[in-house]
Parts: structure tokens; sequence; C-alpha cells
């Protein structure tokens, strides 16, 4: 009796077993632009991997766009299987695949997109300070060093580091940012860190400004500009006609382009 006990639990057990594994997440069924066309699309909201790419496929290829807070939170949808796959900039996603088994990302891109500074409309005074303090970090290579020491074989070999001798006597800079975008920003150590953390850093240091740092949602930031809550947006912020109808924007730092991350 025990025996046959023994082999019913064994088979109970088993079948438990195959019915979780009923459980995981689809076989991938996105290995192109061209298979879009009716598929769930997970994206950050109001990212241009929503509100341009997504919502392109939308309109005019039957596709359903499912928004999240987050890139992260994007991407623990698409492994649970309830999107097809995740549309976003490429940097970030490629810290999302380096963190999350059993993603990747396809060889199909998007057009190139300029990311730039955002500021009040019609703020030109400190517009024009940001533009001249740009220039002169690229000029003097420190924007590049940046921009190595989050992405490439150098990153974490050149930190940005205040001047010395560099004092604040135009009081304070508020940025507004969503720290869920690495290597763009992030929370390391309690603290919101990364590209645009630290070229707000050189540029405030040049300027003579302190930097406090808002993280808040990704959509909030255009409004947390306009209202005066915060001086100015860097957020991995693409320039486009819509965004200029609200703010202005400085010269471009750097460029990227939208990828397309799926299950493996």
């Amino acid at each position: 009796m025990k025996k046959v006990i023994s082999i019913v639990l064994a088979v109970v057990m088993c079948l438990s077993l195959a019915a979780c594994g009923g459980n995981s997440a689809p076989e991938n069924t996105v290995n192109s632009k061209e298979d879009l066309a009716g598929k769930t699309i997970g994206v950050q909201i109001g990212t241009t991997g929503d509100t341009v790419v997504a919502a392109d496929y939308a309109a005019n290829e039957g596709a359903t766009v499912s928004q999240f807070n987050s890139g992260i939170l994007a991407v623990q949808a698409l492994k649970q299987g309830k999107v097809d796959c995740v549309i976003i900039d490429e940097e970030p996603a490629k810290n999302y695949v380096a963190s999350n088994d059993g993603i990747k990302i396809l060889e199909d891109t998007f057009e190139p997109e300029d990311y730039a500074i955002c500021v009040k409309k019609g703020n030109t005074e400190l517009l024009d300070k940001f533009n001249t303090a740009l220039a002169e970090l690229e000029a003097d290579g420190t924007l590049q060093k940046i921009k190595d020491n989050y992405i490439g074989d150098n990153a974490g070999k050149t930190p940005y580091e205040t001047p010395e001798g560099t004092e604040y006597p135009n009081g304070k800079l508020v940025m507004a940012t969503n720290a869920t975008f690495p290597p763009y920003e992030f929370i390391q150590d309690n603290k919101v860190v990364g590209i645009d953390a630290d070229i707000a850093k050189a540029i405030c240091d040049k300027l003579g400004y302190e930097l406090e740092i808002l993280d808040m949602e990704f959509e909030g930031i255009i409004a947390a500009v306009d209202s005066g809550k915060a001086d100015f947006g860097a957020a991995g912020m693409t320039v486009t006609e819509e965004r200029l109808e609200s703010v202005d924007f400085t010269n471009t730092y750097t460029t990227s382009k939208n990828v397309i991350i799926v299950r493996e």
C-alpha cells in the first residue's frame, strides 16, 4: 500500500510541475520589425518608443500598445508573456538585457534620435548658458569622457570630478529626471547617477550653480519644467516637434535609436 501511495504522490507531483510549466511565457513570435503588426508592444509611457514608434504601429498595423511607468516594468511584462516585445532606447535596452535572462535585442532598429536638455519655453538666458557650457565641455573632451564612463570598454574608468576650487555664487538649479533609464539616469547608493546627471553636474560646475536632482515619472518632466518646479529636464529625452511646443531644447549632446527587445 505504501508503495502504491508513493507512486500516486510521484505522479501528482509530476502533473503539478507540468501544470506550472504551462504558465511559462509563450514562444517569441517577433523576429523583425515586419512581425510587429497585430502584436502587443510594451513601452515606457511618454518615450518616443511609445508616442512615435509604437503609436505608428498601433495606428497603421493593428498593434496594441501597453504602457508602463518604466522600461524595467515593460521588460518584466515581456518575460511574463504579457506583451510580445518592448520598444525602447538602445542603451537602456542593453542594460535591461544584461541584467535579465531570457531576453535579447533584435538587429532591427529605428531612426536615429537626438537627445537634448529641455528648459522652460522662452527662457533664452538659461538656454544660451547651457549651450555655451555644452560647447565648452564638448571641446575639452569632458562630454566624451562622461559618456565613456558608462558606455563601452572603458566604462567606470573616467568618472566626472568637479574641478578643484569650483564655487557656486549663482544659487541652485533643479533638474527633473526619471531615474529608471540606465546608463543615462539610475539610482545607485540612494543617489541619482548616470550620464545625464554627470553632464548636468559639469554644466552647473561651469556656470557656478549647485545642482539638485528631482526623480519623477518621465511623463511629468516637461510639466515640471513648464511650471517652474524644475529649471531643466535631462532624461535621455529626444527632441520632437510635439515637445518643442511646450519647452525649448539645448543643442544635442548625444544620439540614440529605439530597438526591439524580445524573449529568446
